[in-house]
């Protein structure tokens, strides 16, 4: 069932076979601890000789690595295998309602379905129903490309975000009685997960006329002063991902014989988990910078003449620790100013005459143009200040803490601003990203 008018399609979901572990079937975001190959150690250890969409996705932590082709190829063969053996079963028609506790929420609920690529544009300007939140790197999507342009089967940790104050989408359908699809505990702290079959045709028309409520022009030009196109869906989690999947059903577009026939291909969508940005449970934490192989007293210099050329000077004010810091980054009114840690040493980072809106802005500026004149230094994007602090205090380190954007004007920022700098914000720490588990055919 095809809803164009939100840009939605009712899928038929894959979900594993009745018998299966399911907390060894699910796994984290392929993109969480990116410089923690020990997690991804662990992982393969408790998931040996099961059925796990670990066998099904690259982390990034091996990006690099030098079997990277052979990987992608095997990825494939699991796939087909646990399409042909019976691992996976395709349920009929209908969403997914999911609710998931973490350490840190009780409860952060949200809906599987597919959306339109056919209504995403993640390039600047993108007046589209479904758009980007933050800037789309396009040097990021061959490898991912390379992972799903084979694939018959996509698993997503791309979460969507949608502007709901009255709860009117999502919410509602725990008050049905649904038939619980599974209920477990994740692996490595991950918390618990709890999903339900939402198939009757009842509550997807309820879903639908929900969303169609909140696309309405009317009710969308009252609601934020605007006379743009409608922003229904902004991007989450997976940005990249979902990038992916545009760029992949672009070029089937390109390709096809028949422009007319390929627009019904399974690949015009994408499988995502729906969720309310009005959540109690969703989180918005800021994602911090470190960065690696750097001559930390050549690095500040490089700051301070940057940031002096622009006129917009740099004062780096030294701390005896991180608390401090980020006190001292407080207190300096109508400056950008950011707490830092250069090979263990902790300070503060003030920018005077900011040319940007946002703190990450005014740092990514400089980051990017010191990278591009400094191949052997490398970036992460890090959750958690205790990870920054750990990495950062290392010889040749350099971390950045960034403070959090508030989610309740993330729509509003898109709309007026468009997308963001990227990780700008991540929604919750990484323990809390999405894991893997539900599974669609795209072929």
């Amino acid at each position: 069932m095809k809803c164009d008018s939100v840009g939605l399609l009712v899928p038929n979901i894959l979900l594993p076979k009745p018998e299966t572990d399911m907390s060894r079937w699910a796994v984290i975001a392929c993109d969480q601890y990116t410089s923690d190959r020990d997690y991804w150690a662990r992982l393969e250890q408790q998931t040996a000789d099961r059925i796990s969409t670990l066998n099904l996705i690259f982390p990034e932590v091996n990006l690099e690595d030098d079997d990277a082709e052979e990987r992608i190829a095997q990825i494939n063969r699991s796939m087909a295998q646990y399409l042909e053996d019976g691992s996976l079963v395709e349920q009929k028609p209908g969403f997914v309602l999911v609710d998931r506790k973490t350490e840190v929420v009780e409860s952060r609920k949200g809906l599987i379905l597919a959306l339109d690529l056919e209504q995403y544009d993640y390039n600047k300007g993108a007046q589209s129903l479904i758009r980007a939140t933050e800037g789309t790197i396009l040097d990021r999507l061959p490898p991912r490309i390379r992972v799903r342009e084979n694939a018959p089967i996509e698993l997503p940790h791309i979460m969507v975000l949608i502007d709901d104050p009255q709860k009117t989408v999502i919410e509602p359908l725990f008050e049905e009685q649904l038939e619980t699809l599974y209920d477990f505990d994740l692996l490595e702290n991950g918390g618990h997960l709890s999903g339900y079959r939402v198939a009757d045709q009842r509550l997807i028309d309820q879903v639908v006329a929900a969303l169609e409520k909140l696309a309405d022009p009317v009710a969308y030009r009252q609601k934020y002063h605007s006379s743009d196109a409608v922003m229904l869906y902004a991007m989450g989690d997976g940005n990249h991902s979902f990038a992916t999947a545009k760029a992949i059903w672009e070029k089937l577009k390109a390709e096809a014989d028949d422009p007319a026939a390929i627009m019904d291909h399974p690949a015009r969508y994408a499988l995502v988990e729906l969720v309310n940005v009005h959540d109690p449970g969703l989180e918005f934490e800021a994602i911090h910078r470190v960065l690696f192989n750097l001559n930390t007293g050549h690095f500040l210099e490089q700051m301070e003449q940057f940031f002096a050329q622009r006129d917009t000077p740099l004062t780096f004010i030294p701390c005896s620790s991180l608390a401090e810091a980020e006190r001292r980054a407080k207190e300096q009114a109508g400056a950008h100013a950011f707490a830092c840690v250069l090979a263990g040493r902790f300070g503060v980072c003030k920018i005077d005459r900011p040319e940007f809106t946002l703190e990450v802005a005014t740092l990514q500026e400089f980051l990017d143009d010191y990278l591009g004149a400094q191949p052997e230094a490398r970036i992460d994007y890090i959750h958690g200040d205790d990870t920054v602090t750990a990495l950062g205090s290392k010889a040749n380190n350099a971390g950045f803490y960034l403070p959090a954007i508030s989610k309740h004007d993330l729509f509003r920022t898109i709309i007026f601003d468009g997308a963001l700098p990227r990780k700008t914000f991540s929604m919750g720490e990484a323990d809390e990203k999405r894991f893997y588990l539900e599974c669609r055919k795209i072929r």
